[in-house]
């Protein structure tokens, strides 16, 4: 039964680019149902089912085909959902697997959009980023129970971090009609790319901004707000926040504030 309004939100996975050739089945299933149900939980919306449209090469294996469909199915059930339907095809060329996840709203307040970021309120995000690519861009963990807590204490602008949190960051400022300023110095930066960093000698920071695939919210809420969920939630850091004007500002240790530039990285299909 649905109790609230419903929320349908739907995100593709693909072969060669989210993920490659030889990858466990499962694996890529459970990434495809997470990316989907990502989506959904920028909503703080509560999980009701998937749907499963899945194109491959006419050699491909019954058995891989199940596989991606029980990593589906394995993820949606993880969250309170399941795989309720879908569709098959053969296809020449690669993999493509489409996700729509469904939900329904709680309660009566407004959920949380990308549109939704109000002038003086706190940037905020859930957890570190960077570095996915060593591994965890195939074990998202969608964040339903932060989603929903951060709403209740008064998030209205949501997002999940999935081209890089640069480029999402850029891309709230600009469907809320604000501008974001970000410190660096407050970028939780996760330890893979820390271990990215080393390994091609980029900075740090370069990966917590550009790599994306981290899945993790940002959000913005009151700054009161902010101080105590930055309090409660493990984690969860106030990174910035909302002022007139437009686009994604890069603030340095001595406060020097920098325009973030598309050029400068992140992920964008057919670039």
């Amino acid at each position: 039964a649905c109790h609230g309004r419903p929320v349908l939100c739907v995100d593709q996975t693909l072969e060669g680019v989210h993920f490659d050739p030889g990858t466990d089945p499962r694996l890529v299933g459970r990434k495809a149902a997470a990316r989907a149900l990502s989506d959904l939980a920028a909503t703080a919306a509560r999980p009701r089912a998937i749907l499963v449209a899945l194109a491959a090469p006419r050699e491909t294996s019954s058995k891989w085909i199940e596989s991606v469909l029980a990593g589906a199915r394995s993820m949606a059930q993880e969250h309170g959902a399941d795989l309720v339907g879908g569709d098959l095809a053969c296809a020449r060329g690669r993999v493509h697997i489409a996700v729509t996840a469904f939900g329904d709203t709680i309660g009566k307040r407004p959920p949380p959009a990308r549109d939704r970021v109000r002038l003086g309120q706190a940037i905020v995000i859930t957890g570190p980023v960077g570095g996915s690519r060593l591994g965890r861009h195939l074990r998202i963990q969608p964040r339903f129970d932060a989603a929903r807590a951060l709403h209740a204490i008064g998030a209205t602008g949501m997002m999940d971090v999935s081209d890089g949190l640069a480029f999402d960051l850029f891309r709230l400022a600009r469907t809320s009609k604000v501008r974001i300023e970000i410190e660096l110095s407050r970028v939780p930066v996760h330890a893979d790319a820390r271990r990215l960093a080393r390994k091609d000698g980029r900075n740090p920071i370069w990966h917590a901004l550009h790599d994306g695939e981290d899945h993790e919210l940002i959000a913005s809420m009151p700054p009161r707000a902010a101080l105590s969920a930055a309090r409660r939630f493990s984690g969860l850091e106030i990174i910035g926040r909302a002022k007139a004007g437009s686009g994604l500002w890069l603030l340095d240790e001595s406060g020097r504030a920098k325009r973030w530039r598309r050029t400068e990285g992140g992920f964008e299909h057919g670039t």
